[in-house]
């Protein structure tokens, strides 16, 4: 295997890694909350903690490392619409997945004391729990968006200029 190869598959082992476990903590986290239970929730938010922390913070830290390589290996610019959106995109996905992954360790340990206490999920749980919600769509379009543009690599003038000093 040449050396593009093994870098368009590390590249798409990675973007698929982020969108599968991406789709997989968030179906988990919603059956878990529909539950109710906090045990159940407690339980399953640690395993979110940790999936989040070996699966998604690897392919994150990747993903830019296997594209830049790969964009040099091929001979793309940087400076490529396609790509310049990709990363704009990336960004926007990590603005919103990392006051996700703070709020999932917050509902792990609201659950877990509300469990070990045997009382009812607080009011910050739910509130939290909204708004880890609501962060998941923004991010899920962008990772789609993405995956699009790495797929079509359509030209896309962007309104950016790059100087040199």
């Amino acid at each position: 295997m040449d050396l593009e190869t093994v870098l368009r598959l590390l590249h798409v082992i990675g973007a698929t890694v982020l969108f599968g476990t991406g789709a997989g903590i968030a179906f988990f986290m919603v059956m878990a909350h529909r539950s109710g239970d906090p045990r159940l929730i407690a339980h399953v938010a640690g395993t979110v903690v940790i999936a989040d922390t070996l699966f998604t913070l690897t392919a994150v830290l990747a993903q830019p490392v296997t594209g830049y390589l790969l964009a040099r290996e091929i001979g793309w610019s940087l400076s490529e619409g396609w790509i310049l959106l990709s990363l704009l995109l990336y960004v926007v996905t990590g603005l919103f997945w990392l006051p996700v992954v703070w709020i999932q360790i917050r509902l792990r340990n609201i659950a877990r004391a509300a469990a070990a206490s045997a009382t009812a999920l607080p009011a910050t749980y739910f509130r939290l729990y909204r708004i880890w919600f609501a962060c998941g769509f923004p991010a899920f379009f962008a990772v789609i968006g993405i995956l699009w543009l790495m797929l079509a690599r359509p030209e896309i003038s962007l309104p950016i200029v790059f100087t040199s000093s």
